[in-house]
């Protein structure tokens, strides 16, 4: 029964999307998908998962059309399952360090990190509350974005075209886990 609700891959980019990006808007989790998940396919994930008490759907105060997903209790007791999912993909899957980073902090922190961060998102998705700024998705912000400007920096090379100009190549964007 899990994997019929949970077995797509689509599902769990979502499911990653709001729990470690706060990406809680349709056009966020679309413009934000560094997988690229098409409109169609990430509004049949978003109503499945509210079929099956993943997410509830809430009116944006900012706009009238707009929705707001949360996520629902079983839902954040995903966590420990994402986290080691992250934890086996940054282990044995070719990945870069930004990408990798909050997959270790996480498997690193253990069960008293994942419970710390289960209570923020209970804050932020069942009470309608914010992140706080010295949380654990801010601890795992920083860190991406630590590793993403670390590499960044390794990886600028001199490229000079005919007039003996440099380029620089833009630092990779997006969070993942």
């Amino acid at each position: 029964m899990t994997v019929e609700v949970l077995g797509d891959r689509w599902s769990l980019i979502v499911l990653r999307d709001i729990m470690f990006g706060d990406r809680r808007r349709f056009r966020e989790l679309l413009r934000h998908s560094e997988e690229g998940i098409a409109s169609n396919v990430l509004a049949s994930r978003l109503k499945r998962m509210s079929e099956v008490g993943l997410l509830t759907r809430h009116g944006d105060p900012s706009h009238r059309q707009k929705v707001e997903y949360r996520l629902t209790e079983p839902a954040i007791q995903l966590v420990p399952v994402m986290v080691q999912l992250g934890d086996w993909g940054a282990r044995w899957l070719h990945t870069t360090a930004e990408l990798a980073i909050r997959a270790e902090l996480l498997a690193d922190g253990g069960p008293e990190l994942w419970s710390r961060f289960m209570s923020e998102l209970r804050e932020v998705h069942l009470q309608g509350g914010v992140f706080p700024d010295d949380g654990v998705l801010a601890e795992l912000t920083m860190a991406y974005e630590r590793a993403a400007s670390m590499h960044a920096a390794a990886s600028i090379v001199d490229i000079s075209d005919d007039t003996g100009s440099d380029r620089t190549p833009p630092a990779p964007e997006g969070r993942r886990i």
